[in-house]
Formats: structure tokens, C-alpha cells, sequence
């Protein structure tokens, strides 16, 4: 267990592995009524990495992101940011304001709301009864709202209210808005499912753009999917999960021959 005297804002050794990583987890093990969902998991994402995660249902891709946001506290294990802030010890929302964003399968946008108005209420900042009244919006936060428009293929689309858009276009906004809120880490949870195969190829540009683009910080995104295609068009590193390990780990090419990932998921 992660040990309890540790103050969450000092940093460990410098020997510690967990040091240069921005998501660190080992030996992470939640169970649910004698059910482990995960069995001594171990996973390192590096600044500014994008990372695939694939698996068969069941393998623990969920519970996974539930103990990285808060959602759920691990029996045993180390869940480090940053290097060293222990997010076991961290609420939802504290983790939250960390910088790690997360983006479920089914987009939550503000239907009756302009785009830009969701984007505006997404912004980071204080949310009291004080600053809620006074608030007005700066030449700053205006341009952030713009560039992020931009950076997600919605600025044409901006003054409409997002119920109007496709169902790709409000995962897009979705981002956008995990965007504004300065997010050092993006945990998307199956961002494609659903879209068309021209939103799907979008998706994957966006993606690979929020990787690539440090204009708004740089971020690491860790991307959950099932679509095999959409994954080897990221050209990222595959972590694939099973029964709540990392049964394997590698490029899309490794991994789709490795006989026991095409055992346990890809020959289903």
C-alpha cells in the first residue's frame, strides 16, 4: 500500500521509477466480492505520451481509469502523478484539478447552450457564489475559447447550440471542453464509438493533433478502444489488459501477433 506518511505535494527519491513519469500505477489490485477487476496492475505513461489501451470486455480497462480520477480507491498498490502526488489519497474532484481530465463513452455537453458558451463554462477558474456574479469573460479566456474551436474543427460552428451537432462533433466539443480546463492528462474512453467512418478518421486527427500540438500545454492522452483500426491508425503504443493485467504491450503489429492477445481477444 501506498505508504501514508507521505506528504502528497513532496516529491520521492530520486531513485523512485515512478520519477520523469506523469501516470505512474503498480501492483494496483481492486476487487469487487471476491472478483479481482484488477490483479496487481502496472502501467507508466510518460509526459506527453499518447497511449492505446485495448482488451476484451471484463479485462479492466474501466476500473482502471475509475482509480486513476478517484472514482474507485485500489485494495493495494501505488497510483502516482507527476512522479510523485498519490491520487489514492485525492477525491474525484481534487484529482480533478490536478490536470487529469476524463471523457466517458457518451458525450455530456450542454444541449441548449452555444458551443462557445459550453466551452466558456468548462473554463477553469473559481466557481463560488462571488465569482460566478462578477465574472466576465477576459480578452484571454476569449482567445483560449477561439483556439480551442479551432484546434477541435468546430469554429464555423461556434454560436450554435451543441444539441444540433453529430454525435463525432459533440465527442469533439467534449475534448474541447476537458481543453479549456488545462488538463495535463486526457483519459478518452472509447472516443469513436458510435461515429461514422469519416468522424472516426476525424477523430483520429484530432487526436493525433492534441498530441502533437503544445500551443494550449502539453498533454498525455490515454485513448480506450475497441475499434482495431482506429487504434493502428494512431500509431501509438498498445497496452493490452486481461483480467486485470498487462497481458502484453508493444506497437499494433506486435501486439495483433502476439498468439496470446490473438488468443484472448483479437480471435474472438
Amino acid at each position: 500500500m501506498p505508504d501514508e506518511s507521505l506528504p502528497i505535494d513532496e516529491p520521492r527519491g530520486s531513485g523512485s521509477p515512478a520519477q520523469g513519469s506523469i501516470l505512474y500505477l503498480d501492483g494496483v489490485t481492486v476487487s469487487f466480492d471476491g472478483f479481482k477487476a484488477l490483479n496487481a496492475l502496472s502501467l507508466v505513461i510518460a509526459p506527453g505520451e499518447l497511449r492505446t489501451v485495448i482488451g476484451p470486455n471484463g479485462a479492466g480497462k474501466t476500473t482502471m481509469m475509475d482509480v486513476i480520477t478517484g472514482k474507485t480507491r485500489p485494495d493495494a498498490g501505488d497510483v502516482l502523478f507527476d512522479g510523485h502526488v498519490d491520487l489514492t489519497r485525492l477525491d474525484e474532484a481534487a484529482i480533478a484539478n490536478l490536470g487529469i481530465g476524463r471523457k466517458f463513452q457518451k458525450p455530456t455537453v450542454f444541449e441548449k447552450l452555444s458551443l462557445f458558451d459550453n466551452l466558456e463554462l468548462a473554463l477553469k477558474g473559481p466557481r463560488g457564489t462571488l465569482a460566478t456574479l462578477f465574472f466576465t469573460l477576459s480578452g484571454e479566456a476569449k482567445d483560449r475559447i477561439g483556439q480551442v474551436l479551432t484546434l477541435v474543427g468546430l469554429t464555423d460552428k461556434a454560436k450554435l447550440p451543441a444539441g444540433q451537432l453529430s454525435h463525432g462533433e459533440k465527442q469533439w466539443l467534449e475534448i474541447g471542453m476537458l481543453l479549456m480546463q488545462d488538463q495535463r492528462l486526457l483519459l478518452l474512453d472509447e472516443p469513436v464509438a458510435g461515429l461514422t467512418d469519416a468522424e472516426t478518421e476525424a477523430t483520429a486527427a484530432l487526436i493525433l493533433d492534441l498530441s502533437r500540438d503544445r500551443s494550449l500545454g502539453e498533454r498525455s492522452l490515454v485513448v480506450v478502444e475497441h475499434d482495431m483500426e482506429f487504434v493502428r491508425s494512431l500509431a501509438a503504443k498498445v497496452t493490452v489488459l486481461h483480467e486485470g493485467s498487462v497481458l502484453a504491450e508493444g506497437s499494433i503489429d506486435a501486439v495483433q501477433s502476439n498468439p496470446r492477445v490473438v488468443e484472448v481477444y483479437l480471435g474472438r
